[in-house]
């Protein structure tokens, strides 16, 4: 790769995650003042960069364009984005959408609730496969012998007492979850968290995504979480159908 575009990429990386001043930017990539401001205007001609005029650099719209473009690219993001609107207004809740590769979920939308509350989550950010809902219904849809080995690979922190810890105890759960066709976040990641989530299916009937619903636990109890599924159920059919899946009739259906 060009040392140029590898200087610019790692200066907008760095702009990116709040480093605003030149000073700073020069001594964090390790490079004179001078270049660090040629490849700042370079950036800034083509609108990834601007400054502020306290000279403070933040990134330009052409990086927004650009990940907007990027996402829309992803079919299952556009057939689902309305009925996500609908999920969320329907449920007042948080709704996620996220999907599965190379080992890393990432969540590519996100209808905020109509609480004060507001998750860290963002639109681009990976989940922790053992520790999320979606987490758990993406694994679901891999192959069983590459989902042991993916398991195997795996940090496993523990980010609450409720948080798989072992390989072992992530696949039952994870071999649960496929059965019944939903997942579930049981304060897992967060202590004050619970979410439910449910798949996405293609044109050949595999995971193509997960759906979740997240709720604080001031806004609703763990049942009261729960009794959202055959929203969340409903929701993942409809768009499953949008993605051309075959028959999109959900056989998962919430508990007793």
């Amino acid at each position: 790769m060009s040392q140029s575009v590898a200087r610019a990429l790692d200066l907008l990386g760095l702009v990116a995650r709040g480093v605003r001043t030149l000073d700073a930017l020069s001594e964090e990539l390790g490079v004179h003042k001078s270049t660090v401001l040629r490849l700042l205007q370079t950036l800034e001609s083509r609108g990834f960069a601007g400054h502020d005029a306290a000279h403070r650099y933040h990134v330009g719209p052409a990086v927004f364009a650009l990940a907007s473009d990027a996402l829309d690219a992803v079919d299952v993001r556009a057939a689902a984005g309305p009925i996500l609107r609908e999920l969320a207004a329907a449920t007042g809740q948080t709704v996620h959408l996220a999907t599965y590769q190379d080992g890393v979920v990432t969540y590519i939308d996100k209808v905020d609730s109509r609480q004060g509350l507001r998750m860290y989550s963002r639109i681009g950010l990976p989940a922790p496969l053992h520790a999320t809902a979606v987490g758990k219904v993406l694994l679901g849809g891999v192959d069983p012998a590459e989902r042991q080995r993916i398991v195997a690979g795996l940090d496993l922190p523990a980010f609450t007492p409720r948080t798989h810890v072992t390989a072992s105890a992530l696949l039952a759960d994870v071999a649960i979850c496929a059965e019944r066709g939903w997942a579930e976040d049981h304060e897992e990641h967060e202590t004050f968290m619970n979410c439910v989530g449910a798949p996405v299916r293609g044109p050949d009937r595999r995971i193509a995504a997960a759906v979740s619903i997240s709720v604080p636990n001031v806004v609703l109890p763990h049942d009261g979480v729960l009794a959202l599924l055959p929203a969340l159920l409903d929701a993942t059919t409809r768009i499953s159908a949008e993605l051309g899946a075959p028959n999109p009739v959900s056989s998962a259906s919430a508990p007793s």
